[in-house]
């Protein structure tokens, strides 16, 4: 009897450690496409000085820096700037209100507080066109934004470049607006691209997420876009997993020769290491999560997923493939991320210090390093690629 209910407990045990791990399993690649509003817009004071917000105060709410407060089921949108003040006694913080992009700010309960920072590329004050990017499975909408003729006519490192901005899971093109004035001032012309199951591009059949070892076909055909359109060559700007699929198409496309540089923005370089991360982020057993990253990279795992095919889980471990990386790589990252984890982006910037450099961020959580340090990030990006694109490369006529 004793035995009888011992083997039956393990049963139980053993049932839902595996829907657990399935749950998981299917959350990692499942698209993103609500975002919880987990903010509380406690007022709204219009003054002679200007409109401020109180917000409920955690760790985004109260970092220095320039941020979005997206509403109304993400349909609305303010630019949100500097602390004015903020007193952890009440849990409250209060913010200038820059400007309401849409929406009616006075109204909402609930936001969500993001890193984007402009809805739209003229929102920037940047004049962008809308174009079609020809892929798998349709066309994808990108924005082209073209670089101003130099003020005083000197050659630019950037000049006849294109920079192709890549943006993370859950999120859209316009992650990549933040960095369009750097690459402006480098002369090159950038393309805010869409991929796969990213609510703008065609879904992928499965629709699901390849966390980079698909997404990067789309990355390709948007080189062969720039190329067709007069690009000499292009640099790849990601964000957060934007940086697994732009580290994957250096690596898989037959393109990846017309690279010239990587900019990576607190990137996944190493996704069995955020998978592990993010399983005891949410106190999962680790032999669950063992269990849910076997899901993910067998055949077997399919029906629980969803996916197609499987992840190579291996082919995204760029710390152990440190010495396959042939491109040289930027990446700036904050110490206290707390989506991606610092430590495998300083791990490949130590094992390949040849080709990748590493920048500290603080404060700046996950891909929110411009916004705590624009002039930081921008003289960062520049001066690094001014650097690597005035160089002269392996194998070119001199």
């Amino acid at each position: 009897m004793v035995a009888s209910l011992g083997l039956s407990a393990a049963f139980v045990v053993f049932g839902a450690s595996s829907t657990l791990a399935s749950v998981f399993a299917r959350i990692v690649v499942t698209p993103v496409r609500n975002h919880a509003e987990d903010v509380e817009v406690l007022a709204v004071i219009d003054g002679d000085d200007g409109t401020r917000v109180i917000l409920s105060a955690d760790s985004e709410t109260t970092a220095p820096g320039t941020y979005s407060l997206t509403f109304d089921g993400g349909a609305s949108c303010a630019r949100i700037g500097r602390i004015v003040s903020f007193d952890p006694r009440d849990g409250t913080v209060e913010r200038e209100v820059e400007h309401v992009y849409s929406g009616d700010l006075h109204a909402a309960a609930r936001g969500r507080f993001t890193g984007f920072v402009y809805p739209t590329p003229q929102d920037a004050g940047f004049d962008a066109v809308d174009v079609e990017v020809p892929v798998e499975n349709g066309t994808a909408p990108a924005w082209r934004v073209d670089p101003p003729a130099a003020e005083d006519g000197t050659p630019r490192a950037g000049d006849g470049m294109w920079a192709i901005m890549v943006h993370g899971r859950g999120a859209r093109r316009n992650e990549g607006i933040r960095a369009v004035r750097s690459a402006q001032k480098l002369g090159m012309t950038s393309l805010l691209v869409s991929y796969r199951n990213d609510g703008d591009a065609p879904d992928a059949e499965d629709g699901r997420y390849g966390l980079g070892t698909t997404e990067w076909h789309d990355v390709q055909s948007a080189i062969r876009y720039a190329l067709d359109q007069g690009a000499e060559d292009v640099v790849l700007f990601g964000w957060s997993m934007g940086g697994a699929v732009a580290l994957q198409c250096v690596d898989r496309s037959e393109l990846a020769h017309r690279v010239r540089a990587i900019v990576l923005t607190g990137p996944v370089v190493d996704w069995i290491d955020v998978l592990k991360y993010q399983a005891g982020l949410k106190r999962i057993p680790e032999a669950v999560g063992l269990v849910g990253r076997w899901l993910l990279s067998n055949r077997a795992g399919r029906l629980v997923t969803g996916l197609a095919a499987p992840v190579d889980l291996k082919s995204l471990n760029w710390v152990a493939r440190a010495e396959q990386l042939r491109v040289p790589t930027l990446i700036m990252h904050s110490e206290d991320d707390d989506y991606v984890p610092v430590g495998p982006s300083m791990e490949l910037a130590e094992r390949n210090p040849d080709l990748v450099r590493f920048v500290r961020f603080t404060r700046a959580r996950h891909t929110k390093e411009w916004n705590v340090d624009r002039r930081k990030w921008d003289h960062t990006a520049r001066g690094w690629l001014r650097a690597v694109l005035n160089a002269t490369r392996p194998g070119a006529a001199r």
